[in-house]
């Protein structure tokens, strides 16, 4: 006798995912049927319910003729944890999420959420595309270079990578990358579909990242002046593309307004007084030379949040967040929010809602970030008072899993678990990634062999036929990214067939004299089908699996007649899809009555075909 129960069935659960306060949930585990009769094993089905921080509760479930069920009604926001007791032995979260009494089993989760949380609907459906800024368009004369700043004239080159006598990677070489250059590109990226642009930081800062920001205020003058940005961010409102900033919080440049160790700007620092109006904005273990910094980074001195001036200068009325909000930006991309304590993040949201309540709050998260524990704290993001969204890590790393090895378990597993972890609103925004400034290259990772020499890296580069491999390979896994729930983001360059591996090598000049065509066109495709074409359904429409094998998985998005069904084969077997009608792949254009044959190594965006 074996029970079943899996919390993405509704015959099972009555609300697939996060649920909001206030809202009654029913819980049904199933019997085997055996003989047209329904036989127990077990004489007693007990829930054990805990909240995150807090005892458990033990509440017996009722006996029904094929099950055991019990209603709940959640009063109160939180994360929650259960599992049942069967005759005493616990039944609990297995593979995919279904019940096992296996001993590797954990407590399945609930997350309960304001029930006045809401999340952008512009957001949803769209495209988004991340650009580094100094090396995606130049477009004009550069302004004043700033002191220990090394332009470059050579745009593609190699990026600086090697340590100076100090042992220091300066990050100081620049290539010139504009405001206005990304404002002359934007026909090409409503090319690909792009509804949203995310930029790595603009501000004043040393290095060429910016992560070290120097003036919060300040446009960096290598990019441009405050008219360029305002300009490229109406003329990018035309075109329906709205623009989200980095927000860095969590630390500052030692070389900054508000630290000023070397004195170039012209204000009374941390690093130089005690009673500098930033004094406690920053922690000093030893004055001036011993301080907190980000990872122990000095060129990163990190932030005292509890700041009373730094939470007015940052979600003040007059604040670095609104200041820019007003400049018509549709929200922002938080750094290392993990490092962002609680309090701090429910300020900045309301902060930001209350300047625009439809701006965005993406959160930089590589776990799963409805159950995240940081610096032994159960974090609160996706409870309604903190993030809209976060970047999708544990999907990329998922999607990059099945693409590589042909397995289909790791994603599906991250598929399950974000469908049971996270709220609607929130799995609708979340940003689906393959890559960033963090990451290697897509197209590297696929194709590339493994290295952790800067000195190889800096000349390693894929052969004519590992290339063609990967760009296959990629083109599966952007699918996938497409697709699946949540909005895409191509970080630049991928979708011109750029490698590179980690930082500096992925971050190198967008190549517009040698971009892939065959790749660009693949990407502009699914564009077209994700913002013209389905937007409507890829923007709330519901993920089902109907099928998953080893190394095939086939799912559906949509609801009722409106529905979507993608295919990937990354195995060596052949399937046959039935189904009624006639249907159209959309990506190859070819339609197909009554059934279709998965081919090997194969994928496909099914729609239902309307003469």
């Amino acid at each position: 006798m074996t029970f079943y129960y899996d919390p993405l069935s509704s015959v099972c659960k009555s609300a697939r995912g996060a649920i909001p306060r206030h809202s009654e949930l029913s819980l049904h585990l199933y019997t085997d049927r055996e003989s047209g009769e329904y036989l127990f094993s077990a004489q007693t089905c007990t829930f054990i319910l805990w909240k995150s921080g807090e005892d458990e509760m033990t509440i017996p479930m009722e006996r029904e003729e094929n099950c055991f069920s019990l209603r709940l009604c959640f009063h109160e926001v939180g994360l929650y944890f259960y599992r049942f007791e069967l005759d005493g032995a616990p039944f609990r979260c297995g593979k995919l999420r279904q019940g096992t009494f296996g001993e590797t089993a954990y407590d399945w989760q609930i997350t309960v959420y304001d029930e006045d949380y809401a999340t952008p609907d512009w957001f949803k459906g769209g495209v988004m595309y991340q650009i580094f800024p100094d090396r995606f368009c130049k477009d004009g004369e550069n302004f004043e270079v700033g002191y220990g700043k090394i332009l470059r004239d050579d745009w593609g080159g190699l990026p600086s990578f090697r340590a100076n006598e100090n042992g220091k990677v300066l990050n100081n070489d620049f290539f010139g990358g504009n405001l206005n250059g990304i404002r002359k590109k934007l026909n090409y990226l409503k090319s690909l579909g792009i509804t949203i642009l995310y930029f790595n930081p603009i501000f004043e800062a040393f290095s060429n990242h910016r992560y070290d920001t120097g003036d919060y205020f300040k446009i960096d003058p290598l990019l441009g002046t405050e008219r360029d940005f305002d300009a490229l961010v109406r003329e990018a409102e035309t075109l329906g593309i709205h623009v989200i900033l980095d927000g860095v919080f969590n630390h500052t440049g030692d070389d900054s307004r508000y630290f000023n160790k070397y004195g170039k700007y012209d204000s009374l620092g941390a690093y130089q007084s005690k009673q500098s109006p930033y004094a406690d904005w920053y922690t000093f273990r030893d004055f001036p030379s011993d301080y907190a910094a980000w990872w122990g980074i000095a060129i990163l001195p990190e932030i005292n949040e509890k700041s009373p001036s730094y939470q007015e200068f940052i979600m003040g009325e007059n604040g670095v967040l609104r200041h820019w909000l007003r400049h018509g930006i549709g929200g922002y991309r938080l750094d290392v929010a993990d490092e962002l304590p609680d309090f701090f993040l429910k300020e900045l949201r309301k902060a930001v809602k209350k300047e625009n309540p439809n701006a965005m709050i993406i959160g930089e998260v590589w776990e799963d970030a409805s159950n995240k524990i940081s610096y032994d704290v159960r974090r609160e993001y996706l409870q309604g008072y903190e993030l809209d969204s976060v970047m999708n890590y544990p999907l990329k790393d998922g999607i990059i899993n099945f693409i590589r090895t042909g397995m289909t378990y790791m994603l599906r597993e991250t598929i399950a678990m974000l469908l049971d972890n996270y709220p609607k609103m929130t799995l609708d925004c979340l940003m689906n990634l393959l890559g960033s400034h963090d990451t290697p290259r897509i197209l590297t990772v696929f194709g590339g062999e493994e290295c952790n020499d800067k000195e190889r890296m800096a000349v390693l580069h894929l052969s004519d036929e590992e290339r063609d491999k990967a760009k296959e390979l990629l083109k599966m896994a952007a699918v996938l990214q497409f697709t699946l729930p949540g909005v895409p983001c191509i970080y630049y360059g991928d979708e011109a067939g750029m490698e590179g591996y980690q930082d500096p090598f992925c971050r190198r000049c967008f190549p517009w004299d040698n971009i892939d065509n065959d790749l660009n066109d693949f990407y502009k495709k699914l564009g077209k089908i994700r913002t013209e074409k389905l937007r409507d359904i890829f923007s709330e429409g519901e993920y089902c699996e109907i099928f998953a094998d080893t190394g095939c998985i086939v799912y559906s998005r949509g609801a009722s007649e409106k529905t979507v069904v993608v295919f990937v084969n990354r195995s060596s077997c052949k399937y046959t899809m039935h189904f009624e009608g006639k249907w159209k792949e959309m990506l190859s254009e070819r339609t197909f009555t009554d059934e279709l044959s998965i081919e090997p190594q194969s994928y496909g965006i099914l729609t239902k075909y309307y003469v």
